[in-house]
């Protein structure tokens, strides 16, 4: 698989970019730890001119804080149908399955993962998703797997 191919990197959040936890105070208010190697590595993306993105099946100011911190040119939440959104992407920045590389965790990327030219998940994803993709990281998510593709597909320099 050759990663100079890839123009667009897109990502789940929860289970990729977190640990999975939830964490709720007394107050109502919700909070996730996000690892910061993640967003060096979407940096070196976009240096590289990949446009890069998150749909979730979350919404929460929280991820889209967290997409605007990191520049994401493509953000969904609260998608329920991942591949639909595929569909919509690709058809907007005008690409092909080919050129898209997804990062999933559970079975709701499984349809997405399957469509796309690179997939991968983080070492701790569910069982099926591991069967299904490319690429299963050595690190767990939150844990900075972002980071161990680009390092791992472009090398660890800003340009």
């Amino acid at each position: 698989m050759e990663f100079n191919k890839i123009k667009i990197f897109l990502t789940d959040c929860d289970g990729v970019l977190t640990d999975g936890g939830m964490y709720y105070f007394e107050n109502g208010n919700e909070a996730k730890k996000f690892n910061t190697r993640d967003g060096m590595a979407f940096k070196i993306l976009k240096n590289k001119n990949i446009k890069i993105g998150i749909i979730t099946g979350e919404s929460t100011n929280i991820v889209k804080n967290r997409a605007k911190k990191l520049k994401m040119d493509i953000l969904f939440t609260g998608v329920e149908n991942k591949e639909k959104i595929l569909d919509e992407i690709c058809d907007t920045y005008k690409v092909s399955y080919e050129e898209v590389a997804y990062v999933g965790d559970d079975i709701n990327d499984i349809g997405i993962l399957e469509k796309v030219k690179m997939s991968f998940c983080p070492r701790d994803a569910h069982r099926e998703v591991k069967q299904r993709v490319q690429y299963i990281m050595n690190t767990n998510g939150g844990q900075g797997v972002i980071r161990e593709i680009v390092d791992t597909f472009l090398g660890d320099k800003v340009e």
